[in-house]
């Protein structure tokens, strides 16, 4: 009996003990808890911001896609015919110099009148579908739309201006599709002698 009463007190002395260190030691190992768990959160945190972020951008980078095809099949549809248009621009423009040829033969002059109106006719479904001719002669040489093939030298006229169209220049609804071949005018004052 007596040792088992001696056992009792050494267990009530130690859990005095541990009661005695525990509430400093426990205090310590809730707030390393505690640091713990705020890194966690604040780790989670970070996480959340940066997937929402890519969800962001990932959302904005769709919708640019989205309307990029958008737009890429409306021009698709739009500029369907334009390859067709500029081959076919060759043979007209071959017809249209053969039907305004000058001739004094009356069979003749009423062929060139037929083939001349069909000739318009083609040109008018084409300006119908978006053909425009670039309006270059005697207007200022423009790169963008002129293609200067030749110079000449007239001091009468005004510098850079466009003094024969050799080949018609065309535009397709809002494109350049060939640009005109032109003559143009250039001169210098400069020590009396043309560039």
């Amino acid at each position: 009996m007596e040792t088992e009463n001696k056992e009792k007190d050494l267990q009530s002395e130690e859990i005095v003990e541990e009661k005695d260190v525990s509430p400093e030691k426990e205090e310590k190992s809730k707030k390393e808890k505690k640091n713990k768990h705020k890194e966690q959160i604040d780790a989670l945190e970070k996480e959340i911001k940066e997937l929402k972020d890519k969800l962001l951008r990932n959302a904005a980078e769709l919708d640019n896609f989205k309307k990029r095809m958008t737009q890429e099949r409306i021009n698709d549809r739009k500029y369907a015919s334009k390859n067709l248009v500029h081959d076919i621009l060759e043979p007209l423009d071959q017809l249209d110099k053969i039907v305004n040829i000058q001739t004094d033969d009356a069979t003749l002059k009423n062929f060139l009148y037929g083939f001349k109106m069909i000739n318009d006719k083609f040109y008018q479904v084409l300006i119908t579908d978006g053909l425009k001719e670039i309006d270059a002669l005697n207007k200022q040489f423009d790169p963008k739309y002129h293609y200067a093939i030749e110079k000449e030298s007239h001091k009468d006229k005004p510098n850079g201006i466009n003094l024969e169209v050799i080949q018609k220049g065309y535009t397709y609804k809002d494109q350049l599709l060939r640009p005109a071949m032109v003559k143009v005018n250039e001169w210098s004052d400069e020590n009396g002698k043309d560039e």
